[in-house]
């Protein structure tokens, strides 16, 4: 198997896995944890890369997040 073969099917299954463990949350942690994603990226691009940006952004994005599940 060559290199790009073996990363795609690493990716399936981190994905298979992380889907499988949100099967038994509740509407406010998916909340929670989509808002850090969503503002961890929002972070990232609008402060170009910057670490502080993307923990920033989905530290504010978590709340947020959380707040809107309830």
């Amino acid at each position: 198997m060559n290199t790009q073969k073996v990363s795609k099917v690493m990716l399936v299954a981190v994905v298979a896995a992380a889907l499988t463990g949100c099967g038994n949350m509740s509407t406010r942690d998916k909340s929670t944890i989509g808002g850090a994603a969503i503002g961890g990226v929002a972070g990232a691009v609008l402060t170009g890369g910057s670490g502080w940006g993307t923990v920033g952004g989905a530290a504010v994005g978590g709340v947020i997040g959380n707040q809107v599940g309830k």
